[in-house]
């Protein structure tokens, strides 16, 4: 990244990985700054500031904008959006965000974010109605623990990727909800995955997963 920063948020839109807002070293503790990486060119640039300073908490792109919600310098709750087309952000107030929880994300036009701490159970925000009413739940709650709450959502191969602390995972086949077909299903179990992720997640988290924490979860293809 161009400036130093931690506690800021992330999305990937179009391929190009976009961080924004958190806090860095100095007087000027929080950021209003919002940088680009565009993998293709191999180099970060600058895009336009948010419209006030923000520590954010929750950041999800959800219909080709990016939502960030997060602290002011006065510790007060704010919401932004962005859009990329425009290079522009602006505040927002709407129901999407009063009942927004981390972490979330998009897929294939709809967004959804955790409704337990371990991810067993995730809401459905009806854009029409404009409230979070839905739900798609596994009815198999696995604890209160730091290590298996969830700390990222992610879709992948048209499912939902839940990743928890101790970098366990399950994809969640929300596409299939009204369905008798197998919805949650935990992945690095079996063959092939269980050698791969093992591998991977290994690698990310060294020896001690027990302690370790997802900060963020970004996918980009090379």
């Amino acid at each position: 990244m161009l400036r130093r920063r931690h506690f800021f948020a992330s999305c990937v839109i179009n391929n190009c990985l976009y961080v924004a807002g958190g806090e860095c070293e100095g007087i000027q503790r929080s950021l209003r700054s919002a940088e680009m990486f565009d993998p293709n060119k191999n180099k970060w640039c600058f895009i336009s500031d948010m419209s006030t300073a923000m520590v954010p908490l929750i950041g999800v792109v959800y219909r080709g904008k990016w939502f960030v919600k997060g602290l002011g310098a006065h510790r007060q709750v704010m919401s932004e959006m962005y859009s990329p087309a425009t290079n522009h952000w602006s505040p927002i107030f709407d129901g999407m965000v009063a009942g927004w929880r981390n972490p979330c994300t998009s897929l294939n036009g709809s967004l959804y974010a955790l409704d337990c701490p371990d991810g067993c159970r995730l809401r459905v925000f009806d854009h029409v109605a404009g409230l979070w009413n839905k739900s798609v739940d596994s009815k198999l709650h696995l604890g209160n623990s730091q290590a298996l709450e969830a700390a990222a959502m992610v879709p992948l191969g048209g499912k939902l990727c839940v990743v928890r602390n101790n970098l366990s995972m399950v994809l969640v086949d929300v596409a299939n909800s009204n369905s008798s077909a197998q919805l949650w299903e935990t992945i690095g179990g079996k063959g092939h995955f269980k050698s791969v992720f093992s591998n991977l997640w290994s690698n990310i988290s060294g020896r001690n997963k027990q302690t370790s924490h997802v900060v963020h979860c970004q996918v980009l293809q090379a």
